[in-house]
C-alpha cells in the first residue's frame, strides 16, 4: 500500500483525490495538510511540523507558496514529492528543480493524461505546419481560478514555442495595440467564468483554413485519476524531475 500525503486536502482537488484513493487498493491517504481543518478518516495537520504519520509520497494540490514546505517535508524524509499546483514564479520552479536533484520530483501544469496528448499532438501539428499558421490558444476556467493565464495554457505555449526554437513571443493582450499581428508571436487568451472545469483550444490560423484542437474536462476526477497515476509512478523513482509525458511514454 502506498502511503500518500496530501497537501490542500480540504479543497475540491483534494476531495476528488480522497474519494478516487478510497477506491484504489494500493494507495491510501494517510494524513493531510491544510490551512482549512476539516474532519476526515486521517489526521489532517495546519503545517508540515506537526506530521508523525509514515508517508511514501507527498502530493501536493493546495497552491503555490506551499511549495517550499512540501520540497522541505520530502527532502527531510526523503521521499517523492508530486506538485500539481500552478502559478509559480521563476524563482519557485528553479528551486523545484534543485530540489530534483536530490529526490524525485513530478512536476507538472496538468495532472489529465488527455491534456497532455493535447499538447503532444499540438506540437506534431507545429512541426508539420511550421511558421505558415498563426498560433492562438484560449483557455477557459471557473471564476475562482487566480492565476492567468493558465499553467497549461502557459505549458502548451511553451511546447509548441520550442518547435521554433523558443524564438517566438507570447501576446495576452492586444487591445492597445493597432498594428498587424507579427508571425513569430503565440497569442494566449484567458476566460473566467462559472463552474468551467477547464477547456484549452489550440487554434492553427492559415491561408483560408483553420484547425483547431481542444480538450475539454467534464469534472475534477480527471486530474485525480491522472494524480494517482502520478503516485504509482512516482514511488519507485530515481531522484529526478518527472512529468506526465514519463507516464505517457510507458502506455
Amino acid at each position: 500500500m502506498i502511503k500518500v500525503l496530501l497537501c490542500g486536502c480540504s479543497g475540491k482537488m483534494g476531495g476528488s483525490v480522497i474519494s478516487l484513493a478510497n477506491e484504489s487498493e494500493d494507495i491510501k491517504i494517510v494524513a493531510g495538510v491544510d490551512t482549512v481543518i476539516k474532519s476526515f478518516a486521517f489526521p489532517v495537520f495546519s503545517d508540515f511540523s506537526g506530521i508523525s504519520v509514515p508517508v511514501d509520497v507527498v502530493l501536493d494540490f493546495s497552491n503555490s507558496s506551499a511549495v517550499y514546505g512540501v520540497l522541505d517535508f520530502a527532502r527531510k524524509k526523503n521521499i517523492p514529492a508530486i506538485i500539481a499546483t500552478t502559478g509559480h514564479s521563476e524563482q519557485q520552479i528553479a528551486d523545484i528543480k534543485a530540489a530534483a536533484k536530490d529526490i524525485p520530483i513530478f512536476f507538472t501544469a496538468n495532472m489529465s493524461l488527455g491534456i497532455n496528448v493535447l499538447c503532444a499532438l499540438a506540437k506534431q501539428a507545429a512541426n508539420i505546419l511550421g511558421g505558415d499558421f498563426d498560433i492562438e490558444i484560449v483557455e477557459k476556467h471557473h471564476n475562482r481560478k487566480l492565476d492567468a493565464p493558465s499553467g497549461t495554457a502557459l505549458m502548451l505555449a511553451n511546447e509548441l514555442n520550442s518547435v521554433f526554437e523558443d524564438t517566438y513571443s507570447y501576446e495576452y493582450d492586444r487591445h492597445s495595440k493597432r498594428r498587424m499581428r507579427p508571425k513569430n508571436e503565440i497569442g494566449i487568451h484567458s476566460v473566467r467564468g462559472g463552474t468551467i472545469v477547464g477547456e484549452h483550444e489550440v487554434i492553427f490560423a492559415g491561408h483560408e483554413e483553420v484547425i483547431t484542437l481542444s480538450h475539454s474536462a467534464q469534472s475534477k476526477g480527471v486530474f485525480a485519476a491522472g494524480a494517482l497515476a502520478a503516485v504509482r509512478f512516482i514511488v519507485n523513482a530515481e531522484p529526478g524531475l518527472y512529468d506526465m509525458n514519463d507516464i505517457i511514454s510507458k502506455q
